[in-house]
């Protein structure tokens, strides 16, 4: 299957999961006024380019998008337990995957980022994690929580811990000497997807 990623900007906002179209929350500060979210996309468009990114089958089918830029951009962050995230870094806030039947979505959604924020010049890559207990469902842990995501996955990356609060972790991966970290890492990284994905093989009837 071919696939294309495009930016997400205020064009391609409405390719994406509905639910995205107006949210602000990452936007704003708890209690604060509402943010108008068309100023918000001038501003982060104006500063940062693109804030994140798209994933398209070749049909052009939405299979998930992720929403990233500077830290500065998202005053929620600053708030959340484990935050602040750092000034020199580019954040990743969210990600929605529309289809679980295509694991790899949300490692090319980091993979995306990752190259993004390298070559605005950013330092790092920080977003925030969480340590599931042991036996926890993947459903549960890639497609129901779209703002944290696993600890062990984002471990495949190279992101390691800048603070801790209970089990919510702000992880960072910096940007220098990244092609060797990842290279060696891709293919356990979609492999673990892969297997937390994709439903088991049914059995064929026996033939009588």
């Amino acid at each position: 299957m071919a696939t294309r990623l495009a930016g997400l900007t205020g064009a391609t906002l409405e390719n994406v999961a509905t639910v995205c179209h107006e949210c602000v929350w990452w936007q704003s500060r708890s209690g604060g006024r509402r943010v108008d979210k068309r100023r918000w996309i001038e501003k982060a468009e104006t500063e940062f380019g693109a804030w994140g990114t798209v994933y398209y089958d070749d049909d052009g089918r939405v299979l998930g998008s992720m929403q990233y830029g500077p830290s500065r951009l998202f005053p929620r962050a600053a708030e959340l337990p484990a935050g602040p995230p750092s000034d020199d870094a580019v954040i990743v806030t969210c990600a929605y995957l529309i289809d679980r039947t295509s694991p790899w979505v949300l490692q090319s959604l980091f993979l995306a980022a990752i190259g993004e924020a390298k070559d605005k010049g950013a330092a790092a890559l920080e977003t925030f994690a969480y340590r599931y207990p042991e036996g926890e469902s993947d459903y549960e842990r890639f497609l129901v929580h779209r703002t944290v995501f696993p600890r062990d996955f984002l471990s495949d990356f190279g992101f390691t811990t800048v603070r801790s609060s209970g089990q919510v972790e702000l992880v960072r991966l910096e940007l220098g000497g990244l092609v060797p970290v990842l290279e060696g890492k891709r293919a356990r990284v979609l492999r673990a997807l892969r297997e937390a994905f994709l439903p088991e093989p049914v059995p064929e009837p026996r033939r009588p």
